[in-house]
Parts: C-alpha cells; sequence; structure tokens
C-alpha cells in the first residue's frame, strides 16, 4: 500500500512540465485526481483517493506533488478516521510528497493534441520515509497551456517500504479482517496549466 506514493503518482507530476519551454505550471487541484486501491479478506477490492492535492513544475524541471493524507476518502466516515490516525498517523506525517527533475528540452516538441509515453523516475516521502520511485505516465499537451499527466500502469506501492505495515495491521484488527493486502495499486490524472 505504498498508497500515497500515493504518490508513486508523483512521479507523474514531473511529466506535465515537458510541454511548456516557459512559465511555470501550477496542478489544477479541482480536476486532478489520485486514487488507490485496496483489498481485503483476499478477494474485495476498493477504490479510495485523496481530494488535497497541490503541485508544480518550474522552468528548470524541477516538479513537485504534495498530497494531504487528512484528504483520504474511502466512502465510511470511520474507515477515513482509521486511516488517518492508524495508517498515515496524520498528527505526525500531514503530507507525502513527490518530486523529480524533468528533462523539458526532451518534449519541447510535443504538439497541441499530442500524447507522449515516458517512464520517469521520482522520489516518494511518506510517513518519514523516502523512496525511489518509477512511473509509466501518458502526457498529452491540451491546449498549449494544458498539459495533462496520467498513468499508464499503477503504481504499486508496498506498505513494508514506507513504515506502515504496524498501522495496517491496526487496521485489519479493528475492521475484524482476515487480511489486508500490504500492496496498493496507485493511478493519477493530474492536470497542470501554466501560471
Amino acid at each position: 500500500m505504498r498508497l500515497p506514493a500515493l504518490l508513486a503518482c508523483l512521479s507523474l507530476v514531473a511529466a506535465c512540465s515537458a510541454p511548456v519551454a516557459s512559465g511555470d505550471w501550477q496542478l489544477d487541484t479541482e480536476r486532478s485526481t489520485l486514487s488507490f486501491v485496496s483489498i481485503k479478506s483476499g478477494e474485495i477490492a476498493e477504490a479510495h483517493s485523496f481530494s488535497g492535492l497541490s503541485g508544480s513544475v518550474a522552468t528548470d524541471g524541477r516538479a513537485e506533488l504534495v498530497i494531504d493524507l487528512d484528504t483520504v476518502e474511502t466512502g465510511i466516515d470511520i474507515r477515513n478516521e482509521r486511516m488517518r490516525e492508524h495508517l498515515f498517523q496524520t498528527d505526525r506525517f500531514a503530507t507525502a510528497r513527490v518530486t523529480t527533475t524533468l528533462d523539458l528540452a526532451a518534449l519541447a516538441d510535443l504538439g497541441v493534441g499530442e500524447r507522449r509515453s515516458l517512464t520517469l523516475p521520482a522520489v516518494l516521502d511518506l510517513h518519514g520515509m523516502r523512496l525511489d520511485l518509477e512511473a509509466d505516465v501518458t502526457v498529452t499537451d491540451i491546449d498549449g497551456r494544458q498539459v495533462l499527466v496520467e498513468s499508464r500502469a499503477p503504481v504499486m506501492v508496498h506498505v513494508e517500504d514506507f513504515g506502515l505495515a504496524g498501522g495496517l495491521a491496526t487496521l485489519q484488527e479493528l475492521a475484524g479482517l482476515p487480511s489486508i493486502t500490504p500492496v496498493s495499486p496507485v493511478s493519477f490524472s493530474l492536470l497542470f496549466t501554466r501560471g
């Protein structure tokens, strides 16, 4: 459940800057999504998301995606509370952060309406731990001022990589479940607009 990595999702942020050569790019928080799937009892899959996203891509290619972990939405209030308290421990670790540096020159020739597939390296900072990740993304130049970065395949996040195994075990016990799979696929659709 490298969940936020959700953020592996994160690498994705970087991609968006590519098509534009000038001006910083800001994440359109209302039109961007980051979601992950949890699997309980070995066969029941449920989709969850984070509504609190922010991010930017600078003119030098530095990109960042920040996920407000308090905004986790599972569709069940008590489960949201338990994830915040026991899994993410948002009183100590309020956000997850993905950072990367892009080679903007390599995407400078992307035309309006064109799409390009990339594999982006990134660093996910979650629960006080940092891990190098890669995300396969598709970058689309919408209209010269908006760039869409989408996951081409989910990013697999493992809870143990971020010290979240104890919190996951607590969630399993509280919910009375025989198991919760400790790996979570993360997907995203991020829209960036030139500032």
